[in-house]
């Protein structure tokens, strides 16, 4: 009996040995990589992010992924460009001057076809031209709404330098307060935010995706970034991808993660805003080149030699090409 005992030790020893030692065995598991993303605006154009967050998603792909608020495009490529945040829904304009600039943001993704935006306005004003004189709420200067808004005024034949003020006023949360208080006369907004403003009694003077042809809520990331850590960025689009996914399948998912991020209760807007962005989000979110001649047009009447440079400079292709030719976008939809 104490000799049977006596010969298992060295057996007992081995695997003792063999199950301690990293990567055999009990292996311990790859600790999560850590990255922020830079959230432009918190809205329904972003709910992706925090679908994906809320879904734990990017944990499944192997990212501690901190999602945060930023004051528009302009802020976030600052913060891009400075280090502090690895992703983001850089608006495609800023990206290019930034490029221009000598900065590596580089698009991955266009993953809405449109904009979804609106200018939405005080009762007295009636026309474009009732606009001169006036405050206009915007993001932050570089940001997709104040591209927005001058982009339009500029097609309107306003001049957005000398013929209104734009204001620099945070999320849509705060433009619909600024608006309602009387600091401004118009704001610019997504949606449910331009929702909420007509249910408040402010009208819309323009609907933004009916002016211009614009693709739109890009990832963004920066070249260094994609040459260093391809495995990081593969797969946090693919963590974006598989939430798309989601949200388009899982409506009373959807809406919940639309209530708590937006905070809205109105439950008629909440639908509203589910289906008109389930819809809408691609499947298969090439960078759109053909639809970047509007950015490009914008960027010419401050940088004319934008057109020294192709569309093509300013995006990388390659991340969604590699996932919709393996075949892991369509298995999300099977």
């Amino acid at each position: 009996m104490s000799q049977g005992i006596a010969s298992l030790k060295p057996l007992a020893i081995i695997c003792a040995l063999v199950l301690a030692a990293p990567g055999i065995g009990a292996a311990q598991t790859k600790p999560l990589k850590h990255i922020y993303i830079g959230v432009s605006s918190v809205s329904m154009a972003n709910i992706i992010i925090y679908v994906t967050k809320e879904a734990k998603l990017f944990e499944k792909y192997g990212l501690d992924a901190d999602p945060v608020a930023m004051r528009g495009s302009g802020e976030s490529s600052k913060a891009m460009i400075g280090g502090s945040i690895q992703m983001s829904p850089i608006a495609t304009p800023t990206v290019i001057n930034a490029g221009l600039s000598g900065a590596d943001l580089v698009i991955l993704a266009h993953t809405l076809p449109g904009v979804v935006h609106a200018l939405m306005v005080k009762p007295e004003i009636k026309r474009v031209e009732d606009l001169k004189g006036k405050k206009i709420g915007v993001t932050t200067f570089g940001s997709l709404t104040d591209f927005l808004v001058r982009y339009i005024l500029r097609k309107k034949g306003l001049n957005p330098d000398r013929d209104v003020a734009l204001i620099q006023i945070g999320g849509d949360p705060e433009r619909i307060a600024a608006l309602k208080q009387g600091a401004i006369e118009a704001a610019s907004l997504s949606f449910p935010g331009y929702g909420i403003a007509q249910k408040m009694g402010f009208p819309m003077l323009w609907d933004s995706a009916k002016e211009i042809n614009y693709p739109w809520i890009e990832i963004t990331t920066r070249r260094s970034i994609v040459q260093k850590d391809r495995d990081m960025v593969l797969s946090y689009v693919k963590a974006h991808l598989e939430g798309t996914a989601l949200f388009k399948r899982d409506k009373e998912f959807g809406k919940k993660v639309i209530r708590k991020t937006l905070r809205v209760t109105d439950e008629e807007l909440v639908n509203d805003s589910y289906d008109l962005f389930a819809g809408a989000y691609l499947r298969t979110p090439y960078p759109n080149v053909a639809g970047m001649k509007v950015s490009f047009e914008y960027v010419a009447t401050t940088r004319p030699e934008v057109w020294n440079h192709k569309p093509e400079e300013f995006v990388d292709a390659s991340i969604v090409e590699e996932l919709d030719k393996s075949g892991f976008i369509k298995k999300l939809y099977q």
